[in-house]
This record gives C-alpha cells, structure tokens and sequence, in this order.
C-alpha cells in the first residue's frame, strides 16, 4: 500500500475533521477564541498565528498540487524538492509529490547555497520548492540550477526568477490524479544528517513509509483523540515519521513555530496535546524555565498531556528524573533510528520500561537488531559492539553512491554505526558514534558515557566531549560544557565531580563554551574538531 492511500482514507472517514494546525508565536498573536472570524475572511499576512486544515482540505490541496505538477510535464520517478520551514503547506507539498509518482526531496533548512546546490545535483531533483526564508540562499544560485529546473515559491512576494506556488494550484484540480502506485515505488530521497561530513542521499520506497507509520502508531498507541505537538523540522525522518502516527490514526498535529519553552507549553494547553515529541536541549529548557519561576505549570491546562518522548539522541537519565519531579503522570518513552532506517522505531524503550531509562531499549515493531562485531559476528551479552538493524523500513541505498551503500548494506542488515552494548535483560545502551570513539593510552573512551556522566551535575546544561591529539596518549577527552543560565561552575569543580568516574574516563580537558547541535539534536563534532583541534570536515574524510 502506498502512504499516499492512508491521507485518502482520512479525508473520506474524518474529512470535516482538523488534521493539521500551524501555530507561529512570533507573529502577531490572534486568540483561539476569535480565530473562526479569521476563518471567514482571507487572513492577512499580519494574521498568521493561527491556521488550521481538515482532512478533506489537506487532500484536496495535495490533489491540486500533484495535477500542477503533471500538468507541467512532471512523470513518475521525477524529483521535487522541499526547501520549506514549518509551515501549513508543507505536508499537502509532500504528499501532492507523492501523488503524482515523483520523489519527495526534503531539504535541510539550514543548508548554505552551495549545499543545496550540492544536494539537488546530487539527487537529480527537477522541481525546486522554497519558501521566504530561502530567497537570498537560491537567488544566489538560481541562474545555475534553473537551467535545468523550475523553481516554485511558496509564501508572499514572489521573487521574479520563481513561479508561485498559490497562483500555479488556484485552477488545477482538486481530484485525485489517476496514477497507480504500489508499495515497491520509490517516495522519498532524505538526506543523512552530515554530521560526518557532505550529506549522503538516502532512497526510501513508500513500504517504508508505511512501516514507519504503523510502528510510531504501534509504539505510543494513537487514537483519533490523539493531538501531536511536532516542534522539529519535518524534513527530517525524525519529526516526520512521528507525525506518521498521526496519519495513521487519523488524528490531529499541531506544528508550531519556535521552541521557547513558554510557546511549548501555552501551545499543549491551547490545543489541548497529548502527544509531545522534544529534543534534550528543550526539554532541559522547559525544566529551567519552571525553576527559575517564568514557567508554572499549574497556570495552563496539562491534564491531558500523557506522553512526552524523546529522540536524536542518548537520553540522560538524571533529565527525566528531574522532569517527573514536575510532570509526575506523564509516560516517557525514547526512540532509537536514523534517516536509513525510515527515522525512530527501529530501536524503542517502551513506556512500560522508565525503569530502564537511559537505553535505547529493544528492537521495535517489525525489527530485528543485532549488535556485532567487525566480522558482523553477533558479541556476547555486554560487550560492546557495533548496532544492526533490520526491517521493512530500512533504506532502498544511498542514491547514486554504489560504494557507501555496499558498506553499509549486508545481507539485509543495515549497519548504524552506532557502538553498543546490551544489559542482562536485553536492553540496548548506544555507547558512541563509531567515528567518535577516542583511543586515548590504548584505551577506548566512550565520549556518550562521558557525557551523560557530566550532565548529572547541576550546573550542566550541554556538554560534549571530542578526543584532542596528545603526544603522549595519541588522543585525550576534553569535555566543551555549557552552563546553565544564572550558575557558575569552575574547572576544578568538574574535575572533582569527575573523581567518581574511573580515571582513565576523566576528561584531561574541561572547555567551558556552547555546544553547537544540528535541527534534530545532533551534537556537530565535526564543527568542536574544527575548532579545537583545527581539524576540517575535509580532512577527517581523508584521515577516514
């Protein structure tokens, strides 16, 4: 079954129904209350903080786009790709794509020109669609790639080298296009988070899709009372495939704009959420923000609010004891995944399992994994290996690049890359990046159990650790720490609150600066070597 037919059945079974909200703090507030007012009328620009569209619209809109892309010559197997923020035309987008047999091509909002020339080469992308936020960036490109592709505007004032998107759709119709599309078409190019390095491009057939979608719905169990709060950007598999959930249970999704803590939390009291999905960074800012006295929580409407999940990343175990204190009902569950493998699911913890906070947890719905050895040998119980995982929702191969796909695809496992260890009740801990570990005297240094070690301590608000070259170890762990607003911490005092761990763990070198992430959580090494050890992305490719 192609995802497109869920979208389908949702609007035929709960057409008169909200599917999806857009919520923009940072633009001139209009109340909920007197929102329908709006409703009624064309919103002006200045009247953006508010809109929202049923199923019935949702697919009408995705209809209209996919025949005004056939209408321009737009076949199966075509590219078109999404250079959007958040936004209440972003899904109808993605789905319209997927309609007509053509590929969707999410593209990462923070690239620079060069990478997003980098990225439609590299995936063959025909179409380009951007918004607002993008103009200068593919101005500065737009004499090169639309040579040999249309460029489409989604938003107000349409810069004169794009068509826009409204004017293109108003007079294409809202049926649906009679293309037939089976659940062996290709959907969707992602791209890899490039934390590494140039971005790889991820091929993904619409069984993926649809696996993804049963699996978060299988996971934190969505009905149509369900409301979803999707803060990170949808390019993403991360965010996406957690909305997924939505689609499949026929429920509503609230995107909103922006992640101060006081937004998030008037948002799930506003439309009444159920569901949250939140990085570490804003869940640890939602917790200071109640410490230090902006935030109170029994001043909004909560109670409904039963799960708060979180992703991209190992999760300290002291942040979730710390937000219990706070949020005592709530259930609390992680994910595990990555772009090849569709996003979260693959590996999932299980609300049942807070017990076991801090790992990964076990393979999720429809998935096998294995931690091995460089053989691909499964290790016995507590060693550390490499992660593997294996299911219907693991990438068809990176597009166009043969050689990383045969390193990464063996006989139907997907390798992560991921360093991992299991306990004795089958519970998966992530240990590191492969590529991160730090061989300091002959000894393997974790930085994730180092890091997680250094957020227990009090005035930790972020922290990574990178290896930093050393003559006489080869590398050493030096831990760059961001405090929290409002506290002091010293050198000496992380290096005593250090002495618990084993010494050969203890970081020679403590920085205390920010710690830059990607959209989806990712800490940047690369970016901290770069600074640090004067190492470029270019020249830890060649070194690896």
């Amino acid at each position: 079954m192609p995802i497109t037919e869920l979208l389908e059945r949702n609007a035929e079974l709960y057409g008169s129904d909200v599917a999806l909200v857009e919520v923009n703090p940072e633009i001139t507030e209009v109340r909920r209350k007197t929102w329908k007012e709006y409703e009624l009328i064309e919103p002006s620009p200045e009247c953006r903080y508010r809109r929202e569209i049923t199923w019935k619209v949702f697919d009408e809109k995705a209809n209209r786009f996919a025949n005004m892309l056939l209408s321009r010559g737009v076949q199966k197997g075509d590219k078109v790709g999404i250079l959007l923020m958040n936004c209440l035309e972003w899904l109808p987008i993605y789905f319209g794509i997927l309609k007509t047999g053509a590929l969707a091509v999410p593209l990462n909002f923070r690239y620079t020109a060069d990478e997003i020339k980098y990225c439609l080469d590299l995936a063959e992308v025909d179409i380009l669609m951007f918004g607002p936020e993008f103009i200068g960036r593919v101005e500065e490109i737009a004499e090169d790639i639309s040579k040999n592709r249309l460029l489409f505007y989604v938003g107000e004032g349409c810069p004169s080298f794009a068509e826009h998107y409204d004017s293109n759709v108003a007079n294409s119709s809202s049926e649906a296009p009679d293309i037939k599309l089976t659940d062996d078409d290709d959907a969707a190019i992602y791209f890899s988070s490039g934390t590494t390095g140039f971005p790889k491009a991820i091929l993904h057939k619409h069984r993926s899709l649809v696996h993804s979608a049963k699996c978060e719905q299988n996971h934190h169990g969505q009905t149509r009372d369900d409301v979803f709060l999707c803060i990170p950007p949808l390019y993403h598999t991360g965010a996406k495939m957690h909305w997924f959930g939505s689609l499949q249970s026929g429920s509503k999704a609230v995107l909103l704009k922006g992640v101060k803590p006081k937004s998030i939390i008037e948002t799930v009291s506003n439309e009444l959420c159920t569901i949250v999905w939140l990085l570490v960074p804003w869940a640890q800012d939602i917790l200071d923000a109640i410490d230090r006295g902006e935030i109170d929580p029994s001043q909004y409407d909560l109670a409904q609010w039963r799960l708060m999940h979180i992703g991209a990343q190992p999760v300290p175990p002291s942040l979730i004891a710390r937000w219990k204190e706070h949020f005592p009902n709530h259930q609390y569950d992680t994910n595990y995944g990555l772009s090849e493998s569709i996003g979260p699911g693959c590996v999932h913890l299980g609300v049942e399992n807070i017990h076991k906070v801090g790992a990964i947890g076990k393979a999720g719905f429809g998935w096998e994994v294995k931690i091995a050895d460089e053989n691909g040998n499964a290790v016995e119980r507590g060693q550390v290996g490499e992660l593997y995982v294996k299911g219907p929702g693991v990438m068809t191969c990176y597009y166009r690049d043969e050689k990383a796909t045969a390193e990464t695809l063996k006989d139907g496992w997907l390798l992560t890359g991921d360093m991992a260890q299991e306990d004795e009740d089958g519970f998966i801990y992530l240990v590191d990046r492969k590529k991160d570990v730090i061989i300091s005297g002959g000894e393997n240094l974790y930085p994730v159990q180092i890091e997680d070690f250094l957020r227990a301590h009090p005035a930790v608000k972020d922290v990574a650790v990178i290896g930093l070259p050393d003559k006489r170890l080869g590398e050493i762990a030096a831990a760059i720490i961001s405090i929290k607003d409002g506290m002091e911490c010293t050198e000496e005092e992380i290096n005593t609150f250090c002495q618990k761990m084993p010494r050969y763990k203890r970081p020679h070198k403590v920085i205390f600066a920010d710690v830059p992430r990607n959209p989806t959580g990712k800490i940047e090494k690369p970016k901290l070597r770069e600074i640090y050890c004067g190492e470029s992305l270019v020249a830890k490719q060649i070194k690896n």
